[in-house]
């Protein structure tokens, strides 16, 4: 059992859906295998990233439709549909068609602000409005507005055999409690908990006043909570990568122990202008990675997780680090399967 404040009461994975360009249907069975792997092991959600002119899902909703009529228990999440890509009245009608399909499990997780590389797409994305667009927390008010049942239109009635309504339709009953921001600095956790959101916390924050990266995202944490009407019961997850290596074969543990050295210079010191921060990926048996999850400030801060599948492994090697973190780690932090 975790000595953490808060015993660990929900445990799921991310992954990013990587596939062959020249085979794409592969890599998107693959993904939807997992994730009715992630059921069988008793998880409690599976999340999908969102990645946009790259070898990974584009359109975690489409994917995640498909999702819900291969399971019927595990929740489906997204982390984070950039908002500054959609149309909010559309993403509204998408996600409350899937919340539908899925009745009642999808948690939609959203970010804002310009999207990356956006100078050189543009002019595809918004050939008329680009310079206008708004990327701004504005743009989650108008998809909560969507979602909640809000009138989107002025016309509402029969009109020969069809009939109009002036909200989105679908409406997702509780889906509006469902959606998640995916925050990376105390401004947008702090507008997250103003607004009733429920929190993602990532392996990547901002370092603003802070270069520990465990402290930075407890504070933030600390923060969502104190300006949330739900106080200290409202909801936060944190993510890093975990990868346990209890069933893995020789092979897959040097490749592990590969991946995360490659990727720890980038954790020692914040990135950029921005000054981001990277977590260190934690590899090891799961009495180890529980032992570092443990003495972790942002982990002991909630009592859900969300751990991210790292980027470029194999399907079997997927299937090993979830069965470990299933059958090994998270007993070990006091979660237990649901069934």
């Amino acid at each position: 059992m975790t000595d953490a404040a808060r015993p660990l009461t929900r445990l799921g994975f991310l992954t990013i859906g990587l596939f062959d360009p020249a085979d794409p249907s592969g890599g998107h069975e693959s993904t939807l295998r997992i994730i009715e792997l992630g059921e069988q092991l008793g998880f409690d959600s599976a999340w999908l990233r969102d990645r946009h002119l790259q070898y990974g899902i584009s359109s975690p909703v489409a994917v995640l439709a498909a999702a819900t009529q291969r399971t019927s228990r595990i929740e489906l999440g997204t982390a984070v549909i950039p908002l500054g890509l959609e149309n909010p009245f559309r993403l509204a009608e998408d996600l409350s068609t899937v919340d539908v399909l899925s009745r009642g499990r999808l948690n939609p997780g959203v970010s804002v602000g310009p999207p990356m590389h956006f100078d050189a797409f543009k002019e595809h994305l918004y050939p008329d409005t680009w310079a206008a667009e708004n990327f701004t927390y504005e743009r989650v008010e108008r998809l909560l507005a969507a979602v909640r049942g809000d009138a989107m239109s002025s016309f509402a009635g029969t009109e020969g055999i069809e009939t109009f309504s002036t909200s989105i339709q679908p409406h997702a009953a509780g889906l509006i409690d469902r959606i998640w921001y995916g925050a990376a600095s105390l401004s947008s956790a702090a507008w997250a908990g103003e607004h009733g959101l429920n929190l993602l916390s990532s392996s990547v924050i901002k370092a603003e006043d802070d270069d520990d990266f465990a402290r930075i995202q407890e504070a933030q944490i600390a923060l969502f909570r104190s300006k949330h009407p739900l106080g200290e019961a409202a909801r936060a997850s944190q993510g890093l990568v975990v990868i346990p290596t209890d069933t893995a074969t020789p092979e897959q543990r040097a490749k592990y122990h590969a991946y995360a050295e490659s990727r720890f210079a980038r954790t020692t010191s914040p990135q950029g202008p921005a000054r981001m921060l990277f977590a260190p990926d934690i590899v090891g048996s799961s009495e180890q990675v529980a032992d570092a999850l443990r003495a972790h400030a942002g982990f002991r801060s909630v009592d859900e997780v969300v751990f991210a599948l790292p980027f470029s492994f194999e399907h079997d090697d997927y299937v090993q680090i979830l069965t470990d973190m299933a059958t090994s780690l998270g007993p070990l932090l006091g979660w237990a399967p649901r069934v």
